[in-house]
């Protein structure tokens, strides 16, 4: 598998909104509120060797759309905790309707005005 491919799969996990969005089409692998109790799991007690790397996962670009998000809840484990290299990252969403592209816009309108 070559870099191309692992960017692409980076960028598919770090979509905004991917784990609510995947949540669902929760493959049969995930119980039912499992994925509450992963998003509220502790990154400061947490198994780092235990976690899924996201830098090995692979996802088959001739799945639809919703096998993807199945596949890649699948290899992940849990979308909130996971390794990416050496780093443990532990994702949560505010729960707001603003998307990142909107904040990003407001940071960098603000940046303008302030002459930074």
């Amino acid at each position: 598998m070559g870099k191309e491919k692992e960017k692409d799969n980076r960028i598919l996990s770090a979509e905004e909104g991917y784990a609510e969005e995947a949540a669902e089409s929760v493959p049969e692998c995930i119980e039912p509120g499992a994925l509450e109790k992963m998003k509220e799991s502790d990154i400061r007690e947490v198994d780092r060797d235990a976690l899924a790397d996201i830098l090995k996962i692979e996802i088959d670009n001739s799945l639809s759309g919703i096998e993807k998000k199945k596949e890649f809840l699948r290899q992940i484990r849990n979308p909130y905790l996971y390794r990416q290299g050496e780093y443990v990252v532990k994702l949560s969403f505010a729960d707001t309707d603003a998307t990142l592209t909107d904040r990003l816009k407001e940071y960098i309108e603000h940046m303008a005005a302030a002459g930074l």
